[in-house]
């Protein structure tokens, strides 16, 4: 089993990759393999809405490394996406990815996957929920399993203001592993 994590910050190595980690090091510890892309080292453009892609199954005139990125989430058992809060959502890079996955949609691609959902906002009320429900909107849309931590929380939720600072908030950390638990326990259950 392989679970494809992809990391939204535009930053290297900020508060968002150590909750991927966190959520990593369980899935690995349950004997899955982990794959991070980050979307800092991609070139994801806006869909144009040419709805070319509704025609045809992956087919899009924008060249850029979105398809290729939907294909290896398509080839994964489970999706671990994380962003840092911008503006009370996800970052614009993410955003993108998310809008041209309409290419999976149509065929349902990614349905009865597991999804895990990874947010780090500013503040105690950075904005979390409303970026962390975004990604729990495009798992229900695509039609995949959507695993939470314990507690009831639709994703692993932690705030930090400056690099590093993630590691001071163990709530946060806890619920990203958590998270990882319930991604592998989920996956053994519908056999991915």
């Amino acid at each position: 089993m392989k679970v494809l994590t992809i990391n939204g910050s535009p930053r290297k190595d900020g508060n968002t990759q150590v909750m991927i980690e966190e959520v990593s090091k369980a899935l690995r510890k349950a004997g899955i393999d982990v794959e991070t892309v980050s979307l800092r080292d991609c070139e994801v453009r806006p869909c144009n809405a040419c709805e070319l892609c509704y025609k045809k199954a992956w087919h899009c005139p924008i060249k850029d490394d979105a398809v290729s990125l939907l294909k290896k989430m398509v080839d994964a058992d489970g999706l671990l996406i994380g962003s840092p809060v911008y503006g009370a959502d996800v970052t614009a890079q993410l955003k993108a990815l998310l809008d041209r996955s309409v290419i999976t949609y149509t065929n349902q691609y990614l349905k009865n996957k597991v999804g895990g959902a990874v947010v780090v906002g500013g503040g105690a009320h950075g904005g979390q929920e409303y970026a962390v429900q975004q990604l729990v909107s495009f798992f229900a849309f695509q039609g995949i399993i959507i695993a939470n931590p314990s507690g009831g929380l639709l994703g692993a939720m932690g705030t930090a203001n400056d690099r590093g600072d993630i590691r001071k908030d163990k709530e946060g950390l806890k619920s990203a592993r958590e998270l990882g638990e319930r991604m592998a326990e989920l996956m053994r259950i519908v056999g991915r």
